[in-house]
């Protein structure tokens, strides 16, 4: 008796779950004819959808250095969606010292993991961050891999100069 009145219970909250989060569209209409593509949570393919995307300071203030944490700086400005654009800037190379760097986009995760840059693209040298900056548009939803390439990778290795974006495809309400 007691089995059965759980299942009664725990099939109550899912499906006052599933109810709650079906109706939490409030653009939506319950008449006949009002659903259309304009507020309809399945599909993104209204002609008159707004896309908008938005720009992103790679380490915000701190821009792009080494020994700032990215993957928390990630963790807390995302999500991030696709056409969003990140900006990287940091210093140029200085002949009186100091550390260049670079962006590189990583193949994979397992290069990610292990800061191999055999197969990597550099996507910004060491003086395109001066300024205003390399800008880099999030163009399709899958994973990009960042890291700093300079020193023979001594940047990711560190774990602090390397990040991970996982865009998510903008719905239009």
């Amino acid at each position: 008796m007691a089995l059965a009145n759980e299942q009664t219970f725990l099939f109550l909250v899912v499906f006052s779950f599933m109810f709650v989060l079906s109706v939490a569209n409030f653009n939506y209409g319950w008449a006949p004819g009002n659903l259309n593509k304009t507020n309809c949570p399945y599909g993104n393919n209204h002609p008159n959808a707004t896309q908008t995307s938005n720009k992103f300071n790679v380490g915000g203030s701190e821009n792009w250095h080494y020994g700032f944490d990215y993957m928390d700086w990630a963790r807390k400005n995302g999500p991030f969606f696709v056409n969003d654009t990140l900006v990287f800037k940091y210093d140029p190379p200085n002949p009186n010292g100091g550390f260049p760097h670079s962006v590189y986009l990583l193949p994979n995760y397992w290069s990610f993991i292990k800061c191999d840059f055999r197969r990597a693209k550099r996507i910004a040298s060491p003086t395109q961050g001066a300024g205003e900056g390399f800008e880099f548009v999030l163009k399709k939803k899958q994973p990009y891999f960042f890291a700093c390439g300079e020193h023979g990778g001594i940047h990711c290795n560190n774990g602090t100069m390397k990040f991970v974006v996982m865009p998510l495809k903008r719905w239009p309400f």
